[in-house]
């Protein structure tokens, strides 16, 4: 797959996720074997008005390359000023979000509520392309409901508008996260599309990933909430990709030490108050399936010191030692493999 001066064979990258996928979640991911990595989106509006908060999402380092900023809004004018600011920052390229489904986005006519104005989407899409030097993207999902799915007959819209590849994610707005991605209407988007497609939409394990791959014909595929508190998604679905097996599955000690890592990159870049409350949302994704598991995320939760909240992780370690000892820890990759809708369905 190729995206102006990126070529790439079968990528997996990181979903654009609000409050997710922030400067220290997208190092974690790439560490762990992400191609490609999104950050949270940004909108058209707060970058006009020079807002702190949306600059600083578009921050990233070298390591962390190469990075697309995502950004939103339902102006020709706002998002043609936004990605020509957000170009300046030298992303990989610029994506623009038609698929989020949030209130908070869809119902300020913008994100996924564009697919009901499917002219102006395309003519958003061309005033950005016309705005930036970069390649430009676009996420977006199948349709407004499943009474009226129009992907098909928005794809050559925005392909004239100058797109260099859609990601799609496999619902309507109106299923928001409800149900199974329909990977069906993924195979047909891909079909029709002359662009490079990126499928999108209940990748949970690597075994996921590679039915998706085999299912969509995708060019890439993108991994958005089966990565949260499971950036190991990433090397297993590239050495499952590559090699046929995945080598190892992380155990409890691999996934408390990376949820340190994690709050660590976090304070370090928002603060000790805003590091340390913002992890909050991370712990019980981490620590999903261990023995009496909520009882320690309740005091994580509450607890306001992120050395005190590595001092209970590290406690908690030494707990779930004493589980193995007495067989109550489950292999991890039976525990993902029990969650992904995916493999239940198969």
């Amino acid at each position: 797959m190729q995206i102006g001066g990126f070529d790439m064979k079968r990528p997996v990258m990181l979903a654009p996720m609000e409050e997710v996928s922030d400067r220290s979640f997208r190092k974690i991911c790439k560490r762990f074997g992400a191609d490609v990595v999104y950050t949270e989106f940004i909108s058209a509006e707060a970058l006009r008005r020079q807002v702190d908060k949306s600059f600083r999402k578009m921050e990233f380092d070298p390591d962390e390359a190469p990075v697309v900023v995502q950004i939103f809004g339902n102006s020709e004018d706002a998002m043609a000023e936004a990605a020509a600011i957000a170009a300046d920052v030298r992303p990989a390229w610029i994506d623009i979000n038609f698929g989020c489904p949030a209130k908070k986005v869809a119902g300020k006519g913008a994100g996924a509520a564009l697919l009901k104005e499917p002219e102006k989407m395309a003519a958003i899409t061309a005033a950005v392309v016309k705005a930036v030097p970069v390649p430009v993207t676009v996420k977006t999902r199948l349709g407004w409901d499943r009474e009226s799915i129009n992907i098909l007959d928005i794809i050559p819209r925005l392909e004239d508008a100058g797109i260099q590849a859609l990601a799609i994610h496999g619902r309507t707005r109106s299923e928001m996260y409800r149900g199974v991605a329909d990977w069906d209407w993924i195979a047909r988007v891909k079909e029709r599309a002359t662009v490079p497609v990126i499928a999108n939409g209940d990748i949970w394990c690597a075994a996921d990933a590679r039915e998706m791959y085999r299912h969509t014909g995708a060019d890439a595929i993108m991994i958005g909430r089966g990565a949260i508190g499971n950036p190991f998604i990433f090397r297993q679905t590239k050495e499952l990709l590559d090699h046929g097996r995945i080598s190892s599955q992380p155990d409890f000690h691999d996934r408390i030490e990376v949820a340190i890592e994690h709050l660590r990159l976090s304070v370090h870049y928002k603060g000790e108050r805003y590091g340390t409350l913002e992890m909050r949302r991370h712990y019980a994704t981490y620590l999903k399936g261990l023995p009496k598991v909520s009882k320690v995320r309740d005091k994580l939760v509450r607890e306001d010191s992120w050395q005190q909240v590595i001092e209970i992780l590290r406690a908690y370690e030494e707990e779930c030692e004493g589980y193995e000892r007495e067989g109550k820890i489950r292999d991890y990759a039976e525990f993902l493999n029990d969650h992904s809708k995916r493999l239940v369905l198969r």
